[in-house]
C-alpha cells in the first residue's frame, strides 16, 4: 500500500533577488512502514525535502500525497532535549504540547527503552547514545504514521552509532513506522533500510533508487554488514555517487 507520493517536486529559496533551486523534479513512492533513506552530496537537498515532508515549508512547484491522515515525527541530529526538565518529562513533551498527556505511555517507553531507571535524572546526566534514544521515545511517544530522521547518529562515537542504529531498527520494526532517513554514510543507509534513493548535486533530483535485499533486509544493522550482498551493494551506490561532490 502506497503511504506517500512526491511527484514533480521542485523547491526554489528566493533572497536578494536570486533565485537558489535546492530540488528539482522530485518524484518517488514510500509505502506503508518501509523505511527509505536518502543519499546524496551535501547541499544537494536531502534536509530541504524533510522540511517539505513535514509541513514546514510548502513546494514550489509540483505535489506531495499522503494516503490519509499524517502524524509526523521529526528527528534531528541533536537531540534538543531541555536540560532542566527530568526524562520522563522531556519524553512527555509531545504528548503535553498535544494535550495528550498519559504517563502510561512514557513509563512503557522507558520501560522498552530500557531506561526506566533515567526517568528522574536529567539530559546532561547521560551519555550521547542515551539522549538519542531519549529523543526517539519523545519522538515516538505521540505514536507518528511518518518519522523523519535527519543524520540523528552522525555526533554519536562509532561504537554508539552502531548500537543506536540496531535499536532504532528493532523498534521501528515493532510499530511499523513509515521512516525515512536522511545520511552521507553509504553503509547505513544500506543496513537500516528498505529502499535507498540517490540524489544528484544541487539542484537535487532523484538519480536512481536502490532495493535493499531481502537477505540483508532480514538481519540488524550490525550483521547486515557483514553479508556477502552488502559489499556488493555498497559498491554499486558508490559508483553511482560522484565521488568528487559527495
Amino acid at each position: 500500500m502506497t503511504f506517500l507520493d512526491v511527484k514533480n517536486v521542485t523547491h526554489h529559496f528566493f533572497k536578494e533577488q536570486q533565485v537558489a533551486t535546492a530540488l528539482e523534479n522530485v518524484n518517488f513512492s514510500v509505502g506503508a512502514g518501509e523505511f527509505v533513506s536518502f543519499l546524496g552530496p551535501s547541499g544537494c537537498g536531502k534536509s530541504t525535502l524533510l522540511s517539505l515532508l513535514a509541513g514546514l515549508l510548502t513546494p514550489t512547484a509540483g505535489e506531495i500525497q499522503f494516503a490519509g491522515d499524517v502524524e509526523i515525527g521529526y528527528m534531528l541530529q541533536q537531540d534538543f532535549l531541555f536540560p532542566w526538565k527530568t526524562i520522563e518529562e522531556n519524553v512527555a513533551l509531545g504528548l503535553t504540547l498535544l494535550k495528550r498527556e498519559n504517563h502510561d505511555i512514557v513509563d512503557e517507553l522507558l520501560e522498552q527503552f530500557e531506561l526506566a531507571h533515567t526517568k528522574k535524572l536529567y539530559p546532561p546526566q547521560l551519555s550521547g547514545g542515551m539522549r538519542q534514544r531519549i529523543a526517539l521515545a519523545r519522538t515516538l511517544a505521540v505514536k507518528p504514521t511518518l518519522l523523519l530522521l535527519d543524520e540523528p547518529f552522525s555526533a554519536l562515537d562509532f561504537r554508539s552509532k552502531l548500537s543506536l542504529e540496531n535499536f532504532v531498527s528493532e523498534t521501528l520494526k515493532q510499530f511499523s513506522t513509515t521512516t525515512i532517513l536522511v545520511t552521507h554514510d553509504i553503509s547505513e543507509a544500506i543496513a537500516m533500510s528498505d529502499k535507498v534513493f540517490i540524489f544528484s548535486a544541487r539542484p537535487g533530483t532523484i538519480l536512481k533508487s536502490f532495493i535493499i535485499p531481502q537477505e540483508i533486509r532480514e538481519l540488524t544493522p550490525f550483521d547486515a554488514r557483514n553479508a556477502p550482498a552488502f559489499q556488493v551493494l555498497f559498491q554499486e551506490i558508490w559508483e553511482e555517487l560522484d565521488t568528487d561532490e559527495y
